[in-house]
C-alpha cells in the first residue's frame, strides 16, 4: 500500500520557525513531525510514501533522505513555488500513487491513533478519521452517522483530522467540482470533493477518541513537545 503526507504548505502561521524549516520538520518529542507518520505508515506495512513539497522543497530529501532509514521507499511530488492546495495536490501526485486506494496523512498534525487500523479498501471513495473538535475548531467539519457514513452537514459535527484512505477515483470528477479557474497545474481544496461524496454517501469515517493536535501555531509546537518529553509520572 502507498501514503500521500502533505508537506507543502507555506507554514505561514509558523513563523518565524517555519523561515527556514517546513512545517512538517519541525521537531517535536526529539523528532519531526512527519518522521512520527513515516514510523507508524512503516509499522503497518506501507512500503511506499509520496511526499508532496513546496515550501523549502529541498529541505525534505536533505532531512528525510530515500526512507531507507524507515525501511520505506520516499518520493516527493514537487509543486513548484506556490502549493496547489490538498485536492490539487493529490491531484498532482496521483502518478506517483497509482491505481489502488491509498493513505493520506497531513504532515502538520500529531496523533496517537494507530494506523493500521485504517482500511485498505474504504467502503465508498474515501474514509476519514475524525476526531472532538478542538478549541480553536469548535464548529467541526463533518457528522458521523451510526452507520459510519459522513455527511458534510449535521447537529454533532466533528473535525476532520487530516488522514484517511482515498480511492482515486475521489478525484475523477474534480473538474464539476472546483469553481473558479484552478490553473495549471490546477490548484483547489479537497473539502468540495469530498462534500460532493457525502451527498451520495460514499464517504466513511470513524473517531478518534485519543490524542491529537493540530500543529498550528509556535504555541501548540511547544505544549506538544512538552507533553512528549515530559518524563511519566
Amino acid at each position: 500500500m502507498r501514503a500521500l503526507i502533505f508537506a507543502a504548505g507555506l507554514g505561514e502561521r509558523m513563523r518565524p520557525l517555519t523561515d527556514h524549516t517546513p512545517k512538517p520538520l519541525l521537531r517535536a518529542g526529539g523528532k519531526p513531525l512527519i518522521a512520527w507518520h513515516l514510523e507508524k505508515l512503516a509499522a503497518m506495512g506501507v512500503d511506499e510514501v509520496v511526499v508532496n513539497v513546496s515550501w523549502l522543497a529541498a529541505r525534505f530529501p536533505e532531512a528525510l533522505g530515500d526512507g531507507d532509514r524507515w525501511g520505506l521507499r520516499l518520493r516527493y511530488s514537487h509543486e513548484g513555488d506556490a502549493p496547489l492546495e490538498t485536492g490539487g495536490g493529490m491531484l498532482h501526485a496521483l502518478p506517483l500513487l497509482g491505481e489502488a486506494p491509498f493513505i493520506a496523512v497531513n504532515g502538520d498534525v500529531w496523533t496517537d491513533f494507530d494506523f493500521a487500523r485504517l482500511p485498505r479498501e474504504p467502503r465508498g471513495e474515501a474514509h476519514l478519521v475524525l476526531v472532538d473538535n478542538p478549541v480553536h475548531h469548535p464548529q467541526g467539519d463533518f457528522t458521523l452517522g451510526a452507520d459510519g457514513v459522513l455527511a458534510a452537514e449535521g447537529d454533532a459535527r466533528l473535525t476532520f483530522a487530516g488522514i484517511g484512505v482515498y480511492r482515486p477515483s475521489l478525484l475523477a470528477g474534480w473538474r464539476d467540482t472546483v469553481t473558479g479557474v484552478p490553473g495549471s497545474p490546477p490548484r483547489f481544496k479537497l473539502a468540495p470533493l469530498l462534500r460532493a461524496s457525502m451527498a451520495r454517501s460514499a464517504v466513511a469515517g470513524e473517531r478518534h477518541p485519543g490524542r491529537w493536535t493540530d500543529v498550528g501555531t509556535p504555541q501548540r509546537l511547544d505544549e506538544l513537545d512538552r507533553s512528549l518529553t515530559r518524563p511519566p509520572l
